[in-house]
């Protein structure tokens, strides 16, 4: 049995493409249109994992011959026992990476579903922030960030229409001639609820690429 390989991400864009293939198939389509929608789905899933042995291969292979409801629910319960979590993470790992935040409050780890978020995200309602942890490149780290809410918009993250919020963080990166004061911040409309967001989210490149101009 193969090991756990399917990140929050990959399968919740797994679960987009078999949407539209069912639709497809509920819509009474011609055969031609389905199997063009097929190869289509097939293609972006496979394309958004970089290395497959050949058990993982075939498992999610198995969209190939689906065109009832209740087999595209198998194909995707067929899957869930292969989602990879979000790596440990404790209540001392992420104190570690907000040093200067003063009586930081962090969610209860217990309640959260490590299987089903790409990313760990909560807002401090009383200090106005929001906060994201996040493993980038095998190494844990953390983002903080003024957190303003908004009115209902496109999440940067998910792409979701959804309640968001400005998410403004301080990059630490300065000009090799820059005064000790300079400081530039870096915004980005997001889900106030990271929970739904992680439901959503199918690409992790725009919050790699925001983390990274944050911290590096």
């Amino acid at each position: 049995m193969s090991r756990p390989f399917i990140r929050n991400h990959q399968y919740n864009l797994i679960k987009n493409q078999v949407l539209h293939l069912q639709r497809a198939c509920n819509n009474g389509a011609d055969s031609k249109v389905i199997e063009a929608v097929q190869h289509s789905a097939q293609s972006k899933i496979l394309e958004s994992f970089t290395e497959l042995d050949e058990s993982q291969k075939n498992l999610i292979e198995g969209l190939e011959p689906l065109r009832k409801s209740e087999e595209f629910q198998k194909y995707l319960q067929s899957l869930e026992p292969f989602l990879e979590e979000f790596s440990t993470t404790t209540n001392k790992q992420i104190m570690k990476l907000f040093p200067k935040v003063k009586k930081l409050k962090v969610p209860d780890l217990n309640a959260i579903d490590f299987r089903k978020i790409s990313y760990l995200g909560w807002v401090d309602i009383g200090t106005n922030k929001m906060f994201i942890v996040y493993h980038l490149d095998g190494k844990l780290v953390g983002v903080a960030g003024r957190y303003t809410p908004s009115n209902k918009g496109i999440c940067f993250l998910c792409n979701g229409i959804t309640d968001v919020a400005l998410f403004s963080a301080i990059t630490k990166s300065k000009p090799a001639n820059a005064s000790p004061d300079y400081y530039k911040a870096i915004g980005h409309y997001i889900c106030t609820d990271s929970h739904e967001c992680n439901k959503r989210i199918s690409n992790v490149g725009t919050l790699e690429k925001f983390i990274q101009d944050v911290l590096y």
